[in-house]
């Protein structure tokens, strides 16, 4: 009589959909002793320029993969039967698990959040981290509740954010920290010897959903401020300003050391620099409204009034 190999598995539904989950998605598919029997992520949508429809990361790696996917436009009206599954995992889903698929699971749905926790509950943690000038912030693992990250903590693990590094990067560490932090909590938790703790609510602080708006720069800020709402905010809103009267997207930038009035261009070898309420800033790439990304160089070359201008 052959024994099933898939008897002795964690049978998991994951529910996941952007590039962070579908890394944290991946080493449970590696890993021997689970198996992840469904995966739930958001529908299909259009994205880019084109508008063209797009699967979500965490659905081309599970159909790689092999694995059963279900795509539903709200989870109000999901049905998950109960128990059929012995544990939940979510990941940057896109919204809030209603309670009725909390319960479904024998042991509930466990969550890898991108933060200390109980700072920075919400949607936006890591760019809330980096655009506060933080130096360090980390992963948790903790038991949904139907509360926004309100539920008990399983694990954390601090990480160290570089001086200079951006939203893409920070995000891709902490997906290959969370997925190690969760391989290692789930036996744990499954077996009693990892139980969950309340989050001290006196400590708590809140990140709200980001807006293109997000991105306007205020250059009486400091040029310090100013990097670290580029450092956040890249790729997405991005930063921008205004530039006889149209968007002007700054899509590269670093500290420059000069002082120049707030907002006050200046063009030195075909080096595009900007004045803050403290210090300056350089873009070395620039995307004006209706036009491709180009150079700073080449920018100048086809704006040479910019050199003189007041940036609002």
């Amino acid at each position: 009589m052959k024994s099933n190999p898939k008897k002795n598995k964690t049978k998991i539904i994951f529910f996941g959909t952007h590039k962070f989950a579908a890394t944290i998605l991946e080493a449970l598919c590696k890993e021997p002793t689970i198996e992840v029997a469904l995966v739930v992520t958001q529908p299909d949508r259009p994205a880019g320029r084109e508008q063209e429809t797009q699967k979500p990361p965490v659905k081309m790696l599970a159909e790689k993969c092999g694995i059963q996917i279900e795509q539903p436009q709200s989870l109000k009206t999901y049905n998950l039967k109960p128990k059929t599954y012995h544990l939940g995992i979510t990941a940057q889903y896109g919204g809030l698990i209603p309670e009725h698929i909390l319960d479904a699971p024998t042991h509930g749905i466990l969550n890898v959040h991108t933060s200390l926790l109980p700072q920075y509950r919400g949607a936006s943690p890591i760019q809330t981290a980096i655009m506060n000038g933080n130096t360090e912030t980390g992963v948790t693992i903790m038991k949904m509740d139907e509360g926004l990250d309100t539920g008990p903590i399983l694990s954390q693990k601090k990480l160290l954010i570089g001086p200079d590094e951006t939203f893409p990067a920070v995000e891709a560490k902490l997906a290959q920290l969370g997925a190690k932090v969760l391989l290692d909590a789930i036996p744990k938790y499954l077996n009693g010897t990892l139980k969950p703790q309340p989050q001290d609510e006196t400590k708590a602080t809140a990140c709200k959903q980001l807006t293109r708006d997000d991105g306007r720069i205020d250059w009486h800020r400091s040029a310090s401020d100013i990097y670290n709402q580029y450092r956040g905010l890249t790729p997405w809103p991005g930063v921008w300003t205004i530039w006889q009267n149209k968007r002007l997207k700054l899509l590269r930038l670093k500290p420059a050391e000069i002082s120049l009035p707030p907002g006050q261009a200046k063009t030195d070898n075909g080096r595009c620099l900007i004045g803050a309420g403290q210090g300056a800033l350089e873009a070395l790439d620039l995307q004006l409204e209706g036009k491709k990304p180009m150079t700073a160089e080449i920018f100048l070359l086809g704006h040479k009034e910019f050199a003189t201008s007041i940036l609002e």
